[in-house]
């Protein structure tokens, strides 16, 4: 591998510590532009429409060859696909925090949390799928259902007042 990117292996291992890192690597970057895209939504802007937006423009950045590359290498190692999930945590919070300021509720309260892992799988599941109809119909699913969720998360908060 360091041979076919004309470096030293020793190159390679100071950016990636483990083999799992080297695989995961373009999901993990991937996580972190999600994360900052959640970090610095606009005023007034709902954490699903930074995630449409995001997911809608994900498909762009990735090459269909290396999609298919990688949808077969974490069909065939679970224990990848277990970290690809681990590796969503920085997502999930900031999701949380998003959910939380929306709702009027706190970070750490079920509600926002449940919302911002649920965001989290379904965002998983969608960037397995390839561009296409298919894909846009399962972004905008989770759009709605999310919407849903967080505007009953919202309500539930006001019948408590």
């Amino acid at each position: 591998m360091a041979a076919a990117a004309e470096v030293s292996p020793r190159t390679v291992a100071m950016y990636f510590p483990s083999k799992q890192d080297i695989a995961l690597s373009r999901f993990t970057a991937a996580a972190d532009s999600l994360t900052a895209d959640i970090r610095a939504r606009g005023a007034g802007q709902r954490v699903t429409d930074v995630l449409a937006r995001w997911l809608h423009d994900d498909h762009k950045r990735t090459d269909p060859d290396t999609k298919r590359l990688a949808l077969r290498m974490f069909a065939a190692n679970p224990e990848l696909n277990a970290l690809r999930t681990a590796r969503m945590a920085p997502a999930i919070d900031a999701g949380a925090t998003a959910v939380a300021e929306e709702t009027g509720l706190t970070a750490d309260s079920p509600g926002p949390r449940m919302a911002a892992v649920a965001a989290a799988a379904m965002q998983i599941e969608i960037s397995d799928l390839m561009p296409g109809a298919e894909r846009d119909a399962a972004v905008e699913t989770l759009v709605t259902f999310l919407e849903a969720g967080i505007g009953t998360l919202g309500q539930a908060r006001g019948a408590r007042r």
